[in-house]
Protein backbone atom coordinates (compact mmCIF):
# COMPACT_ATOMS: atom_id res chain seq x y z
CA UNK A 1 0.00 0.00 0.00
CA UNK A 2 1.04 3.38 -0.68
CA UNK A 3 0.86 6.75 1.01
CA UNK A 4 0.82 9.99 -1.03
CA UNK A 5 1.65 12.75 1.18
CA UNK A 6 2.21 16.34 1.01
CA UNK A 7 4.95 18.51 2.63
CA UNK A 8 2.56 21.11 3.22
CA UNK A 9 3.68 23.57 0.00
CA UNK A 10 0.74 24.36 -2.06
CA UNK A 11 3.54 23.09 -4.76
CA UNK A 12 1.66 19.54 -6.65
CA UNK A 13 4.91 18.61 -7.64
CA UNK A 14 6.30 18.21 -4.32
CA UNK A 15 4.18 15.33 -2.87
CA UNK A 16 6.30 12.23 -1.23
CA UNK A 17 5.22 8.70 -1.78
CA UNK A 18 5.61 6.62 1.41
CA UNK A 19 5.28 2.63 1.43
CA UNK A 20 3.22 1.70 4.44
CA UNK A 21 4.81 -0.95 6.79
CA UNK A 22 4.97 -4.50 5.83
CA UNK A 23 2.43 -6.80 7.74
CA UNK A 24 4.33 -9.83 9.33
CA UNK A 25 4.16 -13.05 7.48
CA UNK A 26 4.41 -15.61 10.37
CA UNK A 27 0.37 -15.97 11.45
CA UNK A 28 1.69 -15.91 15.40
CA UNK A 29 3.63 -13.18 14.96
CA UNK A 30 0.63 -10.99 13.42
CA UNK A 31 -1.55 -12.68 16.42
CA UNK A 32 0.54 -11.58 19.07
CA UNK A 33 1.00 -8.12 16.93
CA UNK A 34 -2.98 -8.10 17.36
CA UNK A 35 -3.26 -9.31 20.70
CA UNK A 36 -0.40 -6.49 21.87
CA UNK A 37 -1.97 -3.31 19.75
CA UNK A 38 -5.83 -4.46 22.00
CA UNK A 39 -3.19 -4.60 25.35
CA UNK A 40 -1.98 -1.09 24.31
CA UNK A 41 -5.65 0.09 24.44
CA UNK A 42 -6.26 -1.20 27.63
CA UNK A 43 -3.02 -0.13 29.52
CA UNK A 44 -3.58 3.09 28.82
CA UNK A 45 -7.04 3.16 31.36
CA UNK A 46 -5.99 0.82 33.58
CA UNK A 47 -5.95 2.88 37.09
CA UNK A 48 -2.32 4.65 37.95
CA UNK A 49 -1.52 2.51 41.02
CA UNK A 50 -0.91 -0.50 38.82
CA UNK A 51 -0.60 1.04 35.27
CA UNK A 52 3.56 1.52 36.23
CA UNK A 53 3.79 -1.59 38.28
CA UNK A 54 1.86 -4.58 36.97
CA UNK A 55 0.89 -2.69 33.42
CA UNK A 56 4.79 -2.04 32.63
CA UNK A 57 5.33 -5.40 33.32
CA UNK A 58 3.12 -6.52 30.75
CA UNK A 59 3.59 -4.34 28.32
CA UNK A 60 7.47 -5.63 28.54
CA UNK A 61 6.39 -9.39 28.80
CA UNK A 62 4.42 -8.52 25.17
CA UNK A 63 7.75 -6.80 23.40
CA UNK A 64 9.60 -10.50 24.84
CA UNK A 65 7.21 -12.87 23.72
CA UNK A 66 7.44 -10.57 20.32
CA UNK A 67 11.24 -10.42 19.93
CA UNK A 68 10.99 -14.13 20.66
CA UNK A 69 8.86 -15.08 17.62
CA UNK A 70 10.73 -12.52 15.47
CA UNK A 71 14.01 -13.44 16.61
CA UNK A 72 13.10 -17.10 16.15
CA UNK A 73 11.48 -16.70 12.43
CA UNK A 74 14.86 -15.77 11.32
CA UNK A 75 17.08 -18.12 12.33
CA UNK A 76 18.35 -21.60 11.12
CA UNK A 77 15.30 -24.09 12.22
CA UNK A 78 17.92 -26.02 14.32
CA UNK A 79 18.42 -22.73 16.21
CA UNK A 80 15.09 -21.75 16.66
CA UNK A 81 13.84 -24.02 19.87
CA UNK A 82 15.20 -21.69 22.43
CA UNK A 83 13.42 -18.43 21.12
CA UNK A 84 10.55 -20.30 20.58
CA UNK A 85 10.98 -21.58 24.50
CA UNK A 86 11.94 -18.26 25.73
CA UNK A 87 8.71 -16.86 23.87
CA UNK A 88 6.44 -19.22 25.36
CA UNK A 89 7.85 -18.87 28.77
CA UNK A 90 7.26 -15.35 28.43
CA UNK A 91 3.94 -16.24 27.78
CA UNK A 92 3.20 -18.19 30.60
CA UNK A 93 4.40 -15.23 32.94
CA UNK A 94 2.69 -12.64 30.62
CA UNK A 95 -0.56 -14.59 31.71
CA UNK A 96 0.12 -14.70 35.24
CA UNK A 97 0.40 -10.94 35.73
CA UNK A 98 -2.34 -10.50 33.05
CA UNK A 99 -4.32 -12.31 35.41
CA UNK A 100 -3.18 -10.37 38.88
CA UNK A 101 -4.13 -7.10 36.99
CA UNK A 102 -7.46 -8.76 36.69
CA UNK A 103 -8.03 -10.44 40.22
CA UNK A 104 -7.34 -6.87 41.47
CA UNK A 105 -9.96 -5.78 39.07
CA UNK A 106 -7.56 -3.43 37.43
CA UNK A 107 -8.45 -5.03 34.15
CA UNK A 108 -12.44 -5.78 34.17
CA UNK A 109 -13.89 -9.05 32.89
CA UNK A 110 -14.53 -8.75 29.19
CA UNK A 111 -10.70 -7.11 29.10
CA UNK A 112 -9.56 -10.15 30.85
CA UNK A 113 -11.32 -12.77 28.25
CA UNK A 114 -10.53 -10.89 25.27
CA UNK A 115 -7.29 -10.68 25.79
CA UNK A 116 -6.85 -14.32 27.71
CA UNK A 117 -8.59 -15.89 24.54
CA UNK A 118 -5.94 -14.39 22.39
CA UNK A 119 -2.91 -15.10 24.71
CA UNK A 120 -4.15 -18.68 24.43
CA UNK A 121 -4.66 -19.35 21.09
CA UNK A 122 -0.90 -17.64 20.67
CA UNK A 123 0.11 -20.80 23.04
CA UNK A 124 -1.04 -23.33 20.69
CA UNK A 125 0.33 -21.77 18.68
CA UNK A 126 4.23 -21.58 20.01
CA UNK A 127 3.65 -24.82 21.63
CA UNK A 128 3.22 -25.94 17.80
CA UNK A 129 5.77 -24.20 16.29
CA UNK A 130 7.92 -26.26 19.45
CA UNK A 131 6.70 -29.43 18.65
CA UNK A 132 7.13 -29.14 15.05
CA UNK A 133 10.85 -27.90 15.55
CA UNK A 134 11.35 -30.79 17.95
CA UNK A 135 10.20 -33.26 15.65
CA UNK A 136 12.34 -31.85 12.76
CA UNK A 137 15.24 -31.59 14.50
CA UNK A 138 15.50 -34.60 16.84
CA UNK A 139 17.20 -37.60 15.24
CA UNK A 140 16.40 -39.90 12.90
CA UNK A 141 15.76 -43.63 13.64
Amino acid sequence: MNLLVSNGVNNQNQKQTFNAPPQPSLPVLQKTKLAYLLWYQYYQIIPKLHRFSLGEKVDKLFVEVIDGIVTANFLDPREKVPFVRYAIRKLDILKVFLMMLWETKSLDNKKYINLSEKLNEIGRNLGGWHGKLTKENSPKK
